[in-house]
């Protein structure tokens, strides 16, 4: 610590050889000082203060069908943004500060100019924006603030508009553009159909389950021919026990007759009803070349011929059977027994003729299970291409509703209600430059002007006033030390000039300390 103090003390003293240097300087950067804080123009400040209102009573109206966007969040950003190169060159031709540029240089600098004192501050959450100017002449700052809030509320509407009519064209873009991907996973669905026509099914049942399904149908099917056929056998067997006890008899012409009467084939008559109903309806709706129709058509020529194969066994049947007489008194029982036996062999034919179309079914679909599994894995990918498609597209012209809904309702309503709380205004006080703070900064910077310039002159022309700092500076031994004796009139020079530079020094500060008064008197008399 001492070493230090030692050191500090040294270089003070070499200081003080130069002092009138210093002072000289500091005198010279203090009056430049003063002359320009006082030579500075006063500069007047114009603002205005506007409130956005965001809240609308359309927008809770309109909620779900209407896009709301984020309103305070784009007039935060709009307010942010507003003091850009187009914005402040419209300013600048709004507010006539470009009719003295006469040349590219000159409007640089304009636009520079008003771009370093135009000022936009919000007060928060209350959506209140202060728009400020500063400029020499008040009424300048009063027009240049005043095309600004022209400016402000005119690039919210523009904006808002712009982006609407953007977003509307990328949609009706994307519309299109999913358009043509719908109608080409249309005819890839629809060239896939027509080619496995023949495992297409319509209750949308895979492969399996339609063999089950099949597999269950045949089981039933032999179920039912068995039932027909006991039934079958137990009346021949009762006809031949009436025959035994002598029962009438009935020609074979007869029973020719009676079984073209009781021939009929119910189930395969009302299939084939159906089928035609679904034809006409089928053929009110699509042309002929329609896959459906082609179905239903082949469905019912199919039908017919069981019809007829089964009309002829029938028959057949009926001629085949024995022709009985009977005694008077059970005639009409036999009749009733043949009958019987009648209907039972229609009934075993029907059902043979329904097992042996079931069994072919079965055997036809269990033959398509083989490449089922690929078909309908690429069933499974189109349709789920084609419901994607047509989910985005339907999206899309959702969105495109809604953004046509938004433009309306930002025309009916706009973004916000832009209210001047208070117009613009010129200060008819200057609000700069503040000289106290100026001349106070002159007074500093003329101090430590004049204490570097006495310190550098230390430092580029060394007095050593001790030994040991000349021995440690040259790094030679020092062999002796001449003392200088101090007079009394070396003594009286001393308080002289100790006097002369005390009075320079406080001169300069003095002059600082009155400059300071007068001026803070005259900002207190312009105040009051």
């Amino acid at each position: 610590m001492e070493l230090l103090i030692g050191q500090l003390l040294i270089v003070v003293r070499r200081m003080w050889k130069y002092r009138w240097i210093g002072l000289i300087v500091a005198w010279v950067t203090g009056m430049v000082g003063a002359v320009v804080v006082f030579a500075l123009p006063d500069r007047y400040e114009a603002s205005a203060r506007i409130y956005v209102d965001t809240q609308s009573i359309l927008k809770p109206l309109m909620s779900g069908l209407a896009v709301q966007p984020n309103v305070e969040q784009q007039v935060t950003m709009l307010s942010r943004t507003l003091i850009s190169r187009p914005n402040v060159e419209k300013l600048v031709r709004m507010a006539d500060l470009d009719l003295k540029n006469q040349s590219k240089a000159q409007q640089e600098a304009t636009i520079e100019t008003v771009t370093s004192n135009l000022s936009i501050q919000s007060s928060g959450r209350d959506n209140l924006y202060i728009l400020g100017y500063r400029d020499s002449d008040p009424e300048t700052a009063k027009r240049v603030v005043q095309a600004l809030v022209s400016i402000f509320v005119e690039s919210s509407l523009g904006q808002t508009r712009q982006g609407t009519s953007t977003a509307t064209t990328f949609i009706n873009e994307q519309i299109k553009a999913y358009e043509a991907k719908l109608e080409e996973a249309e005819t890839r669905l629809k060239e896939f159909r027509l080619k496995n026509l023949a495992n297409a099914a319509g209750d949308g049942k895979d492969s399996a389950s339609r063999l089950a399904e099949l597999g269950a149908q045949l089981e039933q099917a032999r179920l039912a021919y068995r039932e027909a056929v006991n039934a079958r056998d137990a009346a021949k067997a009762q006809l031949d026990a009436e025959k035994a006890r002598g029962g009438g008899q009935t020609t074979a012409q007869s029973l020719m007759q009676e079984s073209n009467v009781n021939v009929s084939t119910p189930e395969l008559d009302a299939r084939l009803a159906d089928q035609r109903r679904n034809l006409d309806a089928l053929l009110q709706r699509y042309t002929d070349q329609h896959p459906d129709i082609v179905t239903t058509r082949k469905l019912i020529k199919d039908l017919e011929e069981q019809r007829k194969k089964e009309i002829a066994e029938l028959r057949k049947a009926a001629i085949s059977m024995p022709a009985t007489t009977g005694q008077a008194g059970g005639g009409i029982a036999m009749q009733e027994i043949v009958r019987m036996v009648a209907t039972t062999e229609v009934q075993v034919a029907a059902m043979r003729a329904r097992v042996d179309e079931y069994s072919a079914r079965y055997a036809q679909a269990l033959a398509a299970m083989k490449t089922a599994p690929q078909v309908e894995a690429e069933a499974a990918q189109l349709n789920r291409d084609y419901a994607i498609h047509k989910r985005n597209y339907e999206d899309l012209v959702q969105r495109r509703e809604q953004a046509s809904i938004s433009g309306e309702l930002d025309v009916a309503s706009g973004v916000a209600d832009f209210r001047v709380i208070d117009p613009p205004r010129a200060n008819p006080k200057p609000v700069a430059p503040n000289r106290l703070l100026l001349l106070a900064g002159a007074m500093a910077a003329a101090l430590g002007v004049g204490l570097f310039t006495t310190f550098a002159a230390s430092q580029l022309r060394p007095v050593f006033h001790d030994a040991n700092d000349l021995r440690t500076r040259v790094e030679l031994p020092i062999l002796g030390v001449v003392t200088r004796l101090v007079t009394d009139a070396d003594r009286a020079r001393q308080r002289v000039d100790l006097i002369r530079f005390s009075a320079g020094a406080g001169g300069l500060l003095v002059m600082f300390a009155v400059a300071l008064t007068v001026l803070a008197v005259q900002l207190s008399r312009q105040v009051v």
